[in-house]
């Protein structure tokens, strides 16, 4: 396979000079452009993509580092980035957090090492150094999911308050009054804003979250399973579990049936984050849903806006709740409106 330097000493000229005509510089007199273009087409010399991006300082690649590959909503989410990234002309490299922060930053700095052309991330906490710096130092970055307060770039989220609201208004009607919710890490603007968010919702019903049902969580299902064996222990146990996504409510329900208790007879159960999975449990859980591929569509279309040159804007999105069985049936078996149902 021929090399820039085979195409340069074929045209009779420097490596500099077979550069500038292959990323078309005027400064190449008319001669020497034609005898280096006809020794490309006589050589076949194909430029790599890797020579390419040195000397264009673009890669039409995009980073995408989520919290984990695991949780079916990210991986439903790295999979529309993709589709959305392939079709405006760009490859997508993924690195999976796990939930770590100093896991995260080994991605962001690989990825930043590889020259991509901007960054989509789902920040694991909101005080890594690297990705401030990255932030603010230029690097074309879109928050997807989750942010870091303070950091002037492009958000794309769901806003999931109003579902939240209605899930409170479907338990008040079912007669819950002990509702408790296992949350996310602190850390996390998600996990916070929906331990809010469920706190305002009770508010409106006269309802208290005592501190005995807020469990700490990770995202992760084993804290589900854990908090929610907590919460089976207190004396006076919650009727409810909001679990604030959809892996610590497999958790919970795993803790629930360890129990040889059933949901919703003995406890019910709702989550945050629908998934596929939730309609073929038994009993099928309520969730709320995020509108999870037009999330990742409109973050890599925010992202590009940003690489090319363009103001990317922020997006917010809103959730819905999807009601099942997991929490009881109504009394009427017919679900209020303007929610989902399945």
């Amino acid at each position: 396979m021929a090399s820039i330097k085979d195409v340069a000493a074929a045209a009779g000229v420097s490596v500099a000079t077979v550069s500038r005509v292959l990323n078309d510089h005027p400064s190449v007199s008319a001669a020497a452009r034609t005898r280096v273009l006809a020794a490309v087409r006589d050589l076949d010399y194909r430029p790599n993509a890797v020579a390419r991006s040195l000397r264009t300082d673009q890669t039409r690649t995009l980073g995408l580092v989520i919290s984990d590959v695991m949780n079916p909503y990210f991986t439903e989410l790295a999979r529309s980035v993709e589709e959305e990234a392939r079709a405006l002309g760009y490859s997508v490299i993924i690195g999976n957090a796990d939930e770590r922060p100093d896991l995260q930053d080994h991605h962001v700095r690989t990825l930043l090492d590889r020259r991509i052309d901007g960054l989509l991330v789902s920040p694991t906490d909101g005080g890594s150094p690297l990705m401030l710096d990255a932030a603010r130092g230029g690097t074309p970055m879109v928050f997807v999911d989750r942010w870091i307060p303070g950091v002037d770039v492009p958000v794309v989220r769901s806003d999931g308050r109003a579902a939240v609201r209605d899930l409170v208004a479907h338990l008040h009607g079912l007669g819950h009054r002990r509702l408790a919710i296992i949350a996310g890490p602190a850390a996390t603007t998600t996990g916070r804003e929906r331990v809010d968010a469920f706190r305002e919702a009770l508010a409106l019903y006269g309802l208290d979250l005592p501190g005995a049902y807020v469990g700490q969580g990770d995202f992760q299902a084993e804290s589900g399973r854990r908090v929610t064996e907590g919460f089976l222990d207190l004396p006076e146990p919650p009727e409810v579990v909001f679990a604030a996504d959809n892996l610590m409510a497999l958790g919970a329900l795993d803790a629930v049936r360890a129990r040889g208790l059933r949901v919703p007879r003995d406890i019910a159960l709702a989550a945050f984050d629908d998934i596929r999975w939730f309609v073929h449990t038994d009993p099928p859980v309520t969730a709320i849903a995020q509108p999870t591929g037009e999330l990742g569509r409109a973050a890599v279309r925010a992202l590009v806006d940003r690489v090319e040159g363009r103001p990317g804007a922020s997006v917010t999105l809103p959730a819905r709740l999807v009601v099942r069985r997991s929490c009881g049936a109504p009394p009427a078996e017919n679900p209020a409106k303007n929610r989902s149902t399945s």
